[in-house]
């Protein structure tokens, strides 16, 4: 049995409740855009290869294997990866039946929350939320559950029993007494536990839990000592904890963090698929998960744990509360003391905050904490009818609108209060890394909403926090400690429904929203708009209602934005003062501006928005890149022009210096460098590939020993690959489609440098399940455009290195 552990920190920006761009993930949008690309995705479609090495099968290694998906990630798979999700709970539904109804997939505390450090309401809605989130995602209760960081005490362990969960899974330093059932003495556990069978452990209830310790040695070596560079070996050291001394059906299991199979490891979802595969085969184990095998091997044995403990710091928990020494060990002479100050300052914020909710939501809730656990269910669910049901759940009388809004607030800012525990803010180096700072997001939400909902009753909060947080010194000497990094990082990227009217209104400039549209997670209602344009001038003035599909909060708010025709724009947003001085405003701009009388235009917008206003900073990041490659379109055309005009006065003597041997004086070579580059980018990314014009592209680059972006290129080559493997997918048997597509993969041939071609691999393997037998069958009738479909699908799969019959 194997154990992965997939899970990445939550990223959201906790007022937008999406993901922005993250330009360290490039080419992708987002690292877990990226780390699904390299991990999660290559998992469900694992290759297994033939003798010459050709791809013999395609499997789903979560349907093998057992597994645990963190919440959060699953939600962004969900949205943004859906075949992924779908093909995650398919491979759990496929090892219900494999497994005698026992699947492999088990729940995970929710945001990753190290709970010995929690308190015990936490504990317990951490628990809740991570099953209820897995009942909703799998259709079934979990029974098994991941405990961040294996961080374990005896609270927990009972809050899992209390709540249905079987078995838990730790590492083997984790155990400290065991004995057979019954019998008077306990065995201290110094010397190792042995990791071949499951374990009871009787907590001070009477309730009991399961306890698999997984296999330290073998699955270190799957982290650190790059066992998964081959399949067969894997497979072999998997095998090694048995042993013919013992007496009873030996369970071999490791738990390794996911990402080993893939991200960390590259083609390590190969490897364990090979591995798995080679064991099945040829018999030399049976494959099981850790559900099958508690059921047909109950404990014999009990033991009792060290409490305090995890399984990737040396000192108990320390790594999550104080400079315990463990670290990446990759900023020699920086401390971590800043950890210890960050958890006692989002301690005393939680407990903070936690009277000021039971107080409030107790006028209108019969039980605030209850409420807390059950909302997971909207969490998951934001639709009207699932508000409703939920209220009607709690509420001790049906509540106005404003009563509503009040009510998910509160229930927010306690979300948020629990999301600031996720272990991430403390694992890593440095207290200004991207990781604090997520969790530091989370506490500004926090502050927030407190503000918004006690007023006068909550103002000092974020002083004495800051106070606290001031505590926490940075190994950066510029942002010197935990107040200045909030100031400077944190308190800029507050969210309220007047900085999303400004980005709707700027980005409004643009482009053409409909009548009816989203901001990540806010709907926009447009009641007006008006545009006005003089040369590169451009003027918007609309008024719209901006709600939160989160909170509920909503507001008619005007807008106005002053577009100068580059990258300078005026812009303001007020609230709605009715229909006579909106559209006073919009008439003295409207009038000011059809005499290009700028300075009016702004003294209108000053006058009717006040001194507040908003420019392109004031976008949101995605949105902000949209709006910058807009206005630089005209810029880099002619930019993009002199070069090429340069280059191509030039390349005769260019190529001449480079038959000479001759090296290119650096004007020549950056010249060279950006035409070349932009020339390749458009011909590969044009649906009409012309092949000839890439071949005479690449070998004027290698004439002139040109540089060429690799990393746009291949990104670029293979969105327009995949794109024409899709069209073949929804058009399986046209002729047209299986030609261009297979020209294009011959495309890569030509390339210096390699093209990821496994989505167009996994379109091609379906195609060989499912439409080339039938193909083969027509052909074999007489059917000429079979002959040919079949011919083309051959010499494409072999350029994919697919094998076919």
């Amino acid at each position: 049995c194997l154990h992965g552990h997939f899970y990445q920190p939550p990223r959201e920006n906790p007022w937008l409740e999406a993901i922005e761009l993250q330009d360290s993930a490039y080419p992708y949008h987002d690292w877990n855009e990226r780390i699904t690309a390299e991990c999660y995705a290559p998992n469900a479609a694992a290759r297994i290869l033939d003798g010459h090495s050709r791809i013999e099968t395609i499997v789903n290694n979560y349907s093998r294997i057992s597994f645990n998906f963190g919440p959060t990630l699953l939600a962004w798979a969900k949205e943004k990866a859906p075949g992924l999700h779908r093909m995650i709970v398919d491979a759990d539904a496929q090892s219900v039946s494999h497994f005698s109804g026992h699947g492999s997939a088990i729940a995970q505390v929710y945001n990753h929350m190290i709970m010995p450090l929690a308190n015990s309401r936490d504990k317990y809605t951490q628990t809740c939320w991570g099953i209820e989130d897995f009942r909703f995602r799998f259709r079934r209760p979990p029974e098994g559950m991941w405990l961040a960081e294996t961080a374990v005490d005896v609270e927990t362990l009972e809050i899992l029993a209390e709540l249905g969960i079987k078995y838990t899974i730790l590492a083997p330093h984790q155990a400290h007494l065991a004995r057979k059932i019954g019998a008077p003495e306990w065995v201290d556990l110094r010397g190792g536990i042995d990791p071949t069978r499951a374990y009871q452990c009787r907590l001070p209830s009477g309730k009991a839990i399961a306890i698999f310790f997984y296999d330290g040695p073998v699955s270190r070596a799957v982290a650190f000592e790059r066992l998964l560079n081959n399949g067969e070996t894997f497979a072999q050291r998997l095998q090694s904890p048995y042993s013919g001394s013992r007496t009873w059906d030996q369970l071999a299991h490791i738990a390794t963090d996911g990402e080993s199979y893939g991200h960390h490891h590259r083609y390590g979802e190969m490897a364990l698929a090979y591995a798995l595969h080679h064991i099945e085969s040829n018999k030399l184990a049976k494959i099981t998960n850790y559900g099958q095998f508690l059921a047909l091997h109950p404990p014999t044995h009990e033991v009792e744990i060290y409490e305090d403990t995890a399984w990737s710091c040396a000192h108990g928990v320390g790594r999550w509360r104080e400079d315990c020494g463990c670290n990446t060990g990759g900023n020699p002479g920086w401390n971590q003391a800043w950890r210890g100050p960050l958890r006692a300052a989002l301690d005393w914020l939680r407990d903070e905050v936690g009277p000021l909710y039971e107080h409030r939501l107790g006028e209108l809730f019969q039980d605030p904490w209850e409420a807390r656990n059950g909302y997971i269910d909207v969490v998951l669910d934001r639709s009207a009818a699932k508000r409703n049901e939920f209220l009607e759940a709690n509420a001790k009388r049906e509540l106005n609108h404003v009563e509503q809004v009040t009510v998910w607030k509160l229930l927010e800012m306690q979300r948020h209060a629990m999301l600031i525990y996720t272990s991430c803010g403390w694992f890593f180096d440095e207290l200004s890394g991207i990781e604090t700072l997520q969790v530091l997001q989370y506490a500004g939400r926090v502050l927030q909403l407190a503000q918004e909902l006690f007023g006068s009753e909550a103002e000092p909060l974020e002083a004495q926090f800051l106070a606290k947080l001031s505590e926490a010194k940075s190994n950066v000497t510029e942002y010197r400690d935990g107040a200045v990094i909030y100031e400077k990082f944190v308190r800029p990227a507050f969210v309220d429904l007047k900085k999303v009217a400004a980005h709707y209104a700027i980005s409004s400039v643009f482009r053409d929203y409909p009548d009816e549209t989203r901001v990540y997670c806010y709907a926009v209602h447009r009641l007006d708009l008006k545009a006005f344009d003089t040369g590169r001038l451009r003027m918007v003035i609309g008024r719209a209602r901006f709600t939160s599909n989160v909170t509920q909060e909503s507001e008619e708010l005007t807008f106005g934005v002053l577009h100068f025709g580059d990258h300078n724009l005026h812009g303001g947003v007020r609230e709605f003062r009715g229909e006579e001085e909106y559209q006073r405003l919009a008439d003295e701009a409207a009038r000011a501006f059809s005499r290009a009388d700028i300075p009016e235009v702004i003294r209108a917008f000053d006058r009717g928005f006040g001194t507040d206003t908003y420019s392109l900073r004031s976008i949101f990041l995605d949105e902000q890149r949209n709006t910058l490659s807009h206005i630089l379109v005209s810029t880099l055309d002619e930019t993009e022009a002199v070069y090429r005009e340069l280059y191509e006065r030039h390349a005769p003597l260019m190529r001449f210096l480079g038959d000479l041997k001759t090296p290119l004086p650096k004007a020549f070579r950056t010249t060279a460098e950006y035409a070349i580059n932009s020339h390749l980018r458009r011909a590969l990314a044009s649906d009409d590939l012309n092949i000839s014009r890439i071949r005479s592209l690449i070998e004027e680059a290698k004439q002139g020993s040109v540089d060429l972006d690799s990393t746009t290129l291949e990104f670029t080559t293979r969105k327009t690959i995949e794109g024409l493997a899709e069209k073949l997918r929804d058009s399986p048997w046209s002729l047209k489609g299986i030609q261009d597509l297979r020209e294009a993969i011959g495309i890569t041939k030509l390339l210096p440098f390699p093209i990821t071609l496994w989505s167009v691999q996994n379109v091609c393997f379906d195609l060989s399940q499912e439409v080339y037998p039938e193909m083969r069958e027509r052909a074999a009738e007489g059917d000429s455009q079979a002959d040919l479909w079949i011919a083309d699908f051959r010499q494409m799969a072999s350029d994919l290195l697919l094998k076919v019959e």
